[in-house]
C-alpha cells in the first residue's frame, strides 16, 4: 500500500513564512501548486507545507525525525535560525525545537549519539 504524507502549517504572512521555511529546510520548496501554498517534499512520499490560513496559524506541531541531526541543526543555524528549546529525553534522543514567526512549533529530532 502506497502512502504519502503532507503535513500542513497554517500561517499568516505567506512571503514570510515561505522565506522562513527556506531558511530552515535549506531549499526553496519542491512545487508550489498555487498562491498561497509552498511543498517541501523532505523525503520520498513526505511532504511539508505551508498555506495561508490565518485563523489558523500558530497551532501546528510537527517533528521531523532525522539520522543527520547534528549537522541538520548546524546548518539551519549557519542560515540564522536557532532553536526555541533544546533537549535529550532519558533514553538519549535529542530533540531541537524551532518556532516559525506565527509560533507553529517544528521540531527536529535525532537518535542518540
Amino acid at each position: 500500500m502506497a502512502v504519502d504524507l503532507f503535513a500542513g502549517i497554517p500561517v499568516t504572512d505567506y512571503a514570510a513564512a515561505l522565506a522562513w521555511y527556506e531558511r530552515l529546510l535549506g531549499s526553496p520548496p519542491t512545487f508550489i501548486p498555487n498562491d498561497t501554498e509552498a511543498v517541501w517534499e523532505l523525503a520520498e512520499h513526505r511532504y511539508l507545507y505551508i498555506e495561508l490560513r490565518p485563523g489558523h496559524a500558530g497551532h501546528a506541531m510537527h517533528t521531523v525525525f532525522v539520522d543527520d541531526f547534528d549537522t541538520r541543526v548546524a546548518g539551519i543555524a549557519d542560515r540564522g535560525l536557532r532553536p526555541w528549546t533544546r533537549e535529550t529525553y532519558a533514553n538519549g534522543v535529542r530533540k531541537a525545537m524551532y518556532r516559525d514567526p506565527d509560533g507553529n512549533e517544528i521540531g527536529i529530532g535525532g537518535t542518540p549519539l
